[in-house]
């Protein structure tokens, strides 16, 4: 931890345990460079430089293999070899202070606070007037101790930029609009001159009589904070690089504080996989080999290897040493693998041959699941009784997250750039989830008819005009619009997805969604499935809703037939939109939203009038208007 008075709190120089958090949490919330507001501390998340042990090197077991995600981050990133770990684990009694292992850490940020007992010095006070004024003092005013016995807290409003830099305010210089104050070493009061909070309320007042309604901040265009000083808290006191970025307010608590950036794929079986595992498990050992040579001279001295050589043979074992080093070679996206995997699943129940602990899928016969024309558009029902699901952290983003694209990309940004974990990334951190779900292919020819109807052409058009004026209002060319297959399939998603989360056993909330295209191949298709670190996830509630989808479609279409704020959320146009929502067609929080970390592409692209007729009765409906 970083500083600590007796006033404060807070202890220099010396580890201290503050909290605990999950390891998805260290995914999705609290990864480097995240801003936390601890009951008595308020901190930054420290870089992957402070998670390693002091020995240099994680132990194997902390290692996650998925050549699909690695191959991922290497397409995105850059780099050449990234490795995937897990966050470092739960310490057992005395742990904490262990040599060997270390936790994550976290750096004091920001370094100016507010006194809270309000200032009887301040000019505003001495007036008799009506407000609060509080002194804002640094840190190292607090380490001297004149405020000894007075409690503080950390400022909320600190500066940022869109690559992600955050620094403190200079207090004085905003005060004094960029100017030189008379008295540089003069005190500095936070005026509350309003009972909201507003930030018309509140006033920066130097001694020396100046003062600026921080409000003014917001016009970050005419640079009232200045120029970003490029400062990486989350990578150490002195971590900064150079940026002409103009510095932007940022409360620290806000949500745009910090958006992670998170790759997911799906574990997809290959045909040399137990050849692949063997291999991981004794990389360790195996790092180093270059020829069969050097793998005999190994295996007649470490007894693992030399029955790795009897079970594989030392040709096939050095082709796999040498594909792992490369890292996958196919440039085929995960989810088109994925998709692959999904729909080549042999028919049957699932429990006909030995289950994979990572991918175990069955289609089911179609005469378990189809008894009527209400599915007449649905392909396949697969059941996946068993999945393995890897998610990496490989930045994170400020004031705005980047939507991926279809197929879980990130692309080029124009207004938001990625921040980096460490000065100099070489592994990311990963959590694997297991558990189970349901995969629903539609049928190709009835999307094909649907697409040339007109009035599902006029439908789309302005779904895409939408789209426009939503890039254009963002300074953006990225992402394209996905199309209308895409916002069928995921409107349907949504819809789904509520009436399983009655039936299945598992809150809609731990239910999530990912969506298939390949228009190419006219392959459409999504999957709802849960997943979890431990047993939660494969309790066979979810994956049996499959024998039932013909119930749950009915129910779904029931329900996007009529919303409770129709007509008015039937009859939005994303196209002309006034309450700049230009990603949604007919789509709200009472019909077909749903809790962002359900969704893939947050809570955007919907239109439940593409999956079937609503009041307006936009003839656009790809499974007409009865259930």
């Amino acid at each position: 931890m970083a500083a600590r008075t007796p006033s404060t709190g807070y202890t220099r120089n010396r580890p201290r345990r503050i909290g605990e958090i999950r390891s998805s949490q260290v995914i999705t919330t609290y990864g480097p460079g995240a801003l936390l507001d601890l009951p008595r501390h308020s901190v930054i998340v420290a870089g992957l430089d402070t998670w390693r042990p002091r020995g240099g090197a994680f132990k194997q077991d902390l290692r996650i293999d998925e050549p699909r995600l690695t191959d991922k981050i290497r397409r995105i990133t850059g780099i050449g070899a990234p490795e995937l770990y897990r966050p470092p684990p739960q310490p057992d009694r005395g742990g904490f202070r262990s040599r060997q292992m270390r936790h994550i850490a976290v750096r004091l940020f920001p370094e100016w606070f507010v006194v809270q007992h309000p200032d009887s010095t301040a000019k505003s006070t001495a007036r008799g007037r009506n407000w609060t004024s509080r002194r804002l003092v640094r840190l190292r005013e607090l380490e001297g101790g004149r405020f000894e016995g007075r409690p503080v807290v950390a400022t909320r409003f600190v500066r940022s930029c869109p690559k992600g830099h955050v620094d403190d305010l200079d207090w004085r210089h905003f005060a004094h609009m960029g100017k030189d104050c008379p008295k540089p070493a003069g005190f500095l009061w936070l005026d509350e001159r309003g009972q909201s909070g507003d930030l018309g309320d509140l006033y920066v007042t130097c001694q020396c009589g100046e003062q600026r309604r921080l409000s003014d901040a917001l016009r970050w265009k005419e640079e009232p904070l200045g120029t970003c000083t490029g400062r990486r808290p989350w990578l150490g006191p002195h971590a900064a690089e150079e940026c002409d970025e103009p510095s932007r307010l940022l409360i620290r608590t806000a949500s745009n504080a910090y958006f992670s950036q998170v790759l997911r794929v799906l574990s997809i079986p290959e045909g040399d996989a137990p050849l692949r595992k063997d291999v991981d498990a004794n990389w360790h050992v195996l790092e180093r080999v270059d020829s069969e040579a050097t793998l005999a001279v190994l295996g007649s001295i470490v007894r693992d290897v030399e029955n790795l050589i009897a079970k594989h043979g030392g040709k096939s074992i050095l082709k796999a040493i040498d594909d792992k080093r490369a890292g996958p070679s196919s440039e085929v996206p995960a989810k088109l693998a994925e998709l692959d995997a999904f729909l080549s699943a042999p028919e049957g129940y699932g429990d006909d041959i030995p289950i994979d602990p990572d991918f175990h899928a069955r289609r089911l016969p179609r005469q378990h699941w189809s008894r009527s024309a209400l599915s007449d558009g649905i392909a396949a029902v697969v059941q996946l009784h068993r999945l393995r699901e890897v998610s990496a952290l490989i930045g994170f983003t400020r004031f705005e997250a980047p939507l991926p694209s279809i197929d879980g990309e990130y692309g080029s940004e124009t207004d938001v750039t990625r921040a980096d974990l460490d000065e100099d990334p070489k592994w990311f951190p990963a959590v694997e989830n297991r558990g189970e779900g349901v995969f629903i292919s539609l049928d190709a020819d009835a999307v094909a008819r649907w697409l040339n109807r007109p009035a599902v052409q006029e439908r789309v058009k302005h779904l895409e005009l939408g789209h426009a004026e939503w890039l254009r209002r963002r300074e953006k060319t990225d992402p394209p619009f996905p199309g209308g297959p895409y916002v069928l399939l995921h409107s349907l998603a949504h819809l789904l997805m509520q009436s399983m989360s009655l039936r299945c056993g598992y809150p809609a909330t731990s239910i999530r969604e990912r969506i298939y295209l390949d228009e190419e191949q006219s392959r459409y298709g999504l999957l709802l499935y849960t997943a979890s670190p431990d047993s939660d996830g494969t309790l066979g509630g979810l994956v049996q809703q499959a024998l039932h989808i013909e119930d749950h479609l009915s129910m779904a279409l029931r329900a996007g037939e009529l919303c409770s704020s129709d007509p008015i959320c039937a009859q939005h146009s994303p196209s002309d939109s006034l309450d700049e929502r230009w990603l949604h067609g007919a789509a709200c929080h009472n019909c077909a939203l749903i809790a962002e970390t359900s969704c893939e592409m947050r809570n955007e692209h919907l239109d439940r009038a593409l999956v079937v007729a609503t009041v307006v009765n936009a003839k656009a409906e790809f499974f007409g208007s009865s259930a």
